[in-house]
């Protein structure tokens, strides 16, 4: 049968003939995955080199080698093989190797000019994951400095193909047009807050109605896939079967989902993305696409990551569509609005935005180049590389430097995340090297293979592998797969993969120990993984982890109460992570283990309970306090700089404040507004805390406790802030008292909406012809006038208009009520007095 893409592989062929590289742009079902290597085959160019591959997702690696072999007639593993994460099936004769990215990686690292290997393919290279942009920087850079003669060819169906063909050096771009067959794509006519099982319920019945042939429903994840089986299950599918599709599969589910069925029978498959593309579900002529994906969003500040459901964008959504039109004509249905459809990204964001980047940290420093030395199509983020060279050197990985170590090297060679290669590493030098290279298979496949429940102990899922490896029974019948019991053929490509492990790591002899004893160390071995998740139970029953952040176990965990476990792994959602996967770490291996990695701290703190200095001696495992004494002869600046830091830190009331202290505060902040020279210094209590070492430290030498402070002198230290000049302007132009007719000295308030006012019994007033001024005349004082009783009688800073106005009103009211009192006519020409009359009468 003839496919689309065969129309344009003679032109393809031409251009890689001619020059290094090229851009192949072809829609879904145009057939490049599984034409173009073996069209390619044959060319002179290659020179009977081989050609690599590479392929997003394991199962289309297993299923474009399958296809290709079939087409010469030939099993996997002759001219036509693969290479894949805990699996390999290749040969002497093999010319074609599909891998997995990871894969393209570590050959790199042990062969940068890949020398045998005359072109390399980027298939369906617009779905960026992290490996795919790394492999194509470096596979570049080996082209241009080793490898003139290398080719590289990027594939895709929706990729923007200009950012990509610039990378390559101006690559031409060659298009294949057209589907096989043509694809409607229906729309939901309005929003609604329907369940998704329940919408994928209906709209699967709608469609068996209409059309013919298989379904193909996408579906954010596994737990979605569950509720739609369980919703499709209670209704008539007129025979039609039901099948999951997703990662965790083993090989054989995987095919027995995407082959069709006998008869004619009609399948209804439930996949994840991994269904997207690269592959043929046979028959389908139907998509029903959720326009959902899950993704893991990593977040360089907490070192951890958090699985989200997002909305697909238009050009995953256009993939997803693709699908229903590989054999037949076919119909998409969405289940979005138009409208909706419109406010799609564009693209789906590149891995390097949302990853872990400690491995591509790794990778780079075994490589040899920063990666400012590489073209990226998408650089890695500052901020998520220097968190990933940081965690690299907690690991041991990098030095100080950044320089690789011999550690590092090693840890890169295993093909595992950094996290667990480091396990692996500390596990061999204590003899548990093999028991690790289980524990590192089963957090490899983490999100897949969990225990029911809220049980996030490790432990059991480890003992269970354990037993499965001994090929024993009972503890095994625990573990448990998305959907039921697991089978031992599924827990096989685990045990493969750490039978591999422990050959590289020279652990292949070691005694496997006793559940108990693997139980024992399980926390130990995470902790070499996870330094930074180490946690301290603190009130209320969470965990502070090494690394700073907060985290809860899930309600009822039996791990609940362990003073100390580590994290596996964390779903770092909300204000504290949610503890997915953990294990206790025993006290006495954090103290043989962790004590030398511990730092030891002096910490001199202000005790709110006793108003004191206390000073304490920290052992610290990062964020974790381990332990924590009393320090009975902290240094004398310590503890001036900690009394200092409580008063900088708003401690401003600590100080021995009174009435005179604070109206001179007052008066030098009113005369700095007003004084001609704008160098006065600022007293506010902001200012006052945030300069305490300089005003007080100098007084403060010796003290420990609130006590001691009361020892201190206030006004004279406010003072000695002053210069010469300016505590004579102060004492002429903001004076303390103010000295009035009747002879009394009246204290001056410098604070409040009025300020600055005193309040004067009114007979003292008397012969006072204009209100006094302060600061340089500018601010009149304001005067609150009392009644022989002191109590307010009328407030103004207008004396005289009060003596010509209003006296005489407020006249006639007081001498009604005290008549013996002095109350003269002419107020101005009146003899002040501070008592009944003048004169003493």
């Amino acid at each position: 049968m003839r496919l689309p893409v065969d129309e344009c592989l003679p032109e393809l062929a031409l251009v890689l003939e001619k020059g290094e590289n090229a851009v192949l742009i072809a829609e879904p079902g145009a057939g490049k995955t599984t034409r173009t290597p073996l069209a390619l085959l044959k060319e002179a160019w290659l020179d009977g080199q081989g050609i690599l591959m590479l392929e997003p997702r394991r199962l289309a690696a297993r299923s474009a080698a399958a296809y290709m072999a079939r087409e010469l007639g030939e099993q996997v593993g002759e001219t036509v093989g693969y290479r894949i994460r805990m699996e390999s099936r290749t040969g002497p004769q093999t010319r074609i190797t599909v891998v997995t990215e990871g894969i393209l990686t570590l050959m790199l690292h042990n062969d940068p000019a890949l020398i045998g290997t005359g072109l390399i393919i980027f298939d369906e290279f617009h779905e960026r994951n992290l490996h795919s942009d790394l492999g194509l920087a470096l596979t570049r850079q080996s082209q241009q400095l080793l490898r003139e003669d290398l080719r590289i060819l990027v594939m895709s169906a929706t990729l923007k193909e200009g950012p990509v063909s610039a990378l390559l050096g101006g690559a031409p771009v060659i298009r294949s047009q057209g589907r096989i067959y043509p694809v409607e794509t229906r729309y939901l006519t309005e929003r609604n807050e329907t369940p998704l099982e329940v919408l994928v319920q209906r709209t699967v019945l709608g469609a068996l109605q209409e059309h013919a042939g298989n379904m193909l429903v996408f579906l954010p994840g596994i737990r979605e896939i569950r509720r739609a089986e369980q919703k499709l299950a209670a209704v008539d599918l007129a025979g039609a079967q039901v099948v999951p599709l997703y990662g965790a599969m083993t090989q054989e589910q995987q095919q027995e989902a995407i082959k069709a069925l006998p008869d004619r029978q009609r399948k209804i498959v439930l996949a994840t993305s991994i269904a997207e593309s690269s592959l043929t579900v046979e028959g389908i002529t139907v998509v029903i696409d959720s326009g959902l994906r899950r993704t893991e969003l990593f977040s360089p500040r907490t070192g951890m990551g958090r699985l989200t459901t997002v909305r697909a964008a238009r050009d995953s959504a256009d993939q997803r569509r693709g699908r229903a039109g590989r054999t037949a004509p076919g119909v998409c249905y969405r289940l979005w609005t138009e409208e909706d459809h419109r406010q799609l990204k564009e693209e789906t964001p590149p891995e390097m935005l949302e990853a872990d980047l400690a491995p591509l940290a790794l990778a780079l420093a075994v490589w040899g180049s920063p990666p400012s030395e590489l073209d990226w199509l998408t650089p890695p983020p500052a901020g998520g590389y220097a968190g990933a060279v940081q965690l690299l050197q907690a690991l041991g990985a990098l030095d100080e430097d950044g320089r690789l170590t011999g550690a590092g090297r090693e840890m890169a060679g295993l093909g595992l995340h950094p996290r667990l290669g480091r396990m692996l590493l500390e596990a061999r030098r204590l003899g548990h090297g093999r028991l690790a290279c289980l524990l590192a298979a089963l957090l490899e496949d983490s999100r897949q293979l969990r225990l029911g429940g809220n049980d996030a102990d490790v432990r059991r899922a480890l003992a269970a592998l354990l037993a499965a490896e001994r090929g024993a029974e009972g503890p095994g019948a625990g573990l448990t797969a998305p959907g039921g019991p697991a089978a031992a053929a599924e827990l096989q490509p685990l045990l493969r993969q750490s039978r591999r492990w422990a050959k590289q790591l020279g652990a292949g002899p070691e005694p496997l120990p006793q559940v108990p004893e693997a139980e024992a160390v399980c926390g130990l071995l995470l902790s070499f993984a996870f330094p930074d998740r180490i946690g301290q139970l603190r009130p209320g029953g969470r965990y502070l982890l090494s690394g700073g952040r907060g985290a809860a176990l899930p309600a009822a965990s039996p791990l609940a109460g362990s003073p100390y476990l580590v994290a596996a792994e964390v779903d770092d959602e909300g204000t504290e992570g949610r503890i997915v996967w953990a294990a206790p770490l025993e006290a006495d291996h954090m103290e043989t283990y962790w004590r030398p990695q511990m730092k030891e701290s002096k910490r001199v703190v202000w005790d709110e309970a006793t108003e004191s200095v206390r000073a304490w001696r920290t052992v610290m495992l990062g964020a974790v306090v381990y332990q924590e004494t009393p320090d009975p002869k902290p240094s004398r600046e310590d503890v001036l700089q900690a009394l200092l830091g409580t008063i900088a830190g708003g401690g401003i009331g600590l100080l021995p404040w009174n009435a005179k202290s604070r109206q001179l505060q007052a008066r030098i902040q009113f005369l700095a507004r007003y004084a001609p020279s704008g160098d006065w210094p600022d007293v506010s209590d902001e200012s006052l805390q945030r300069q305490a070492a300089e005003w007080i430290g100098p007084y403060a030498a010796g003290f420990r406790r609130k006590a001691d402070l009361q020892k201190l002198n206030l006004v004279q230290m406010l003072e000695s802030l002053l210069t010469w000049e300016q505590k004579r302007q102060l004492d002429q132009e903001a004076p303390a008292l103010i000295q009035v007719p009747s002879g009394s000295r009246i204290a001056v308030v410098y604070e409040g909406p009025q300020a600055p006012y005193i309040s004067v019994k009114l007979q003292e007033m008397f012969g006072q012809l204009d209100t006094p001024r302060l600061a340089f005349g500018r601010v009149p004082l304001t005067l609150h006038l009392l009644s022989p009783a002191a109590r307010p009688v009328q407030v103004t800073s207008d004396l005289r208009s009060f003596w010509e106005h209003t006296y005489f009103e407020v006249k006639k009211d007081l001498k009604g009520r005290y008549p013996k009192h002095y109350w003269p006519d002419d107020p101005f020409a009146a003899e002040a007095t501070r008592r009944v009359r003048p004169g003493g009468k």
